[in-house]
């Protein structure tokens, strides 16, 4: 891997760069020599005006384009969770050139996982609802945190934080289905790319289950690391260990699953 490098980070379904909170800084301060910044994929974050794509191919291009704007150049590692990681990989198939390496949290990909374990059964009837009064933003993002983080009660301000991002930033009902959309049309390719990955998960998934990120670690032979009880938001619930196993396998890519425990 590239001694400096820009560590991009791509967050998941209707969520953007504000939703990570403390944890790019956290990133930042683990690998000083790098540089780390957070985009928005469209109908998020500065985007939310925009139109989100069906596919993820357009949102892998979006990325890039923004990155070209802002005249940052590769090597990149990506760090992305959940939809964000789907981005990350057609990103390492279509210009492993650009990127020096990527970090997958909390993902699925329908080639190698089951619908009912890449969305949890448990969970339909909470998302149906939060579909069905799109306005209720309160109701909305506590029952979020509730599905994304194994420990809710462990972050009490959180729920107003994301309250304030909706509402300066909201994104439509119909950018959050389009996402959706293009989550569940995303087919992975049968072989991995040709770029260093690792693979993140946390046990306390409740949204998605973490045999996917097993899953997708054995098929293609990845270094995977299952936290013992965090859940899908695995930089909310315990930051410090997701910047500490990116920290140990950025010096070492080549590191087995065994030793990056």
């Amino acid at each position: 891997m590239s001694a400096s490098t820009t560590w991009v980070l791509l967050r998941g379904l209707t969520r953007e760069r504000a939703h990570w909170g403390t944890f790019a800084d956290q990133l930042q301060a683990r690998l000083p020599g790098d540089r780390v910044l957070a985009l928005d994929l469209p109908g998020n974050g500065q985007w939310h005006r925009e139109r989100s794509p069906t596919c993820v191919a357009a949102m892998v291009d979006a990325a890039r384009a923004q990155l070209a704007v802002m005249q940052v150049k590769p090597p990149y590692n990506l760090l992305a969770l959940s939809l964000g990681a789907m981005v990350a990989l057609d990103w390492a198939m279509r210009y492993p050139q650009e990127l020096a390496g990527g970090v997958l949290l909390n993902t699925s990909l329908a080639r190698f996982s089951p619908f009912h374990h890449r969305l949890r059964p448990a969970n339909y009837v909470a998302l149906l609802g939060l579909l069905a009064r799109p306005g209720d933003t309160t109701r909305r993002e506590a029952t979020l945190l509730r599905l994304t983080s194994a420990r809710p009660e462990a972050h009490p301000e959180v729920v107003a934080l994301w309250i304030a991002i909706f509402r300066t930033r909201p994104v439509s009902p119909a950018n959050a289905l389009r996402q959706l959309l293009a989550a569940l049309r995303y087919r992975a390719p049968a072989e991995a790319p040709a770029v260093p990955l690792l693979v993140l998960a946390g046990a306390g998934d409740r949204l998605v289950d973490p045999r996917c990120s097993r899953a997708l670690a054995q098929a293609w032979s990845l270094p995977h690391v299952e936290h013992p009880w965090a859940g899908h938001d695995l930089p909310l619930d315990d930051g410090a260990w997701v910047v500490e196993q990116v920290g140990r396998w950025a010096s070492d890519p080549t590191e087995t699953m065994g030793q990056l425990r």
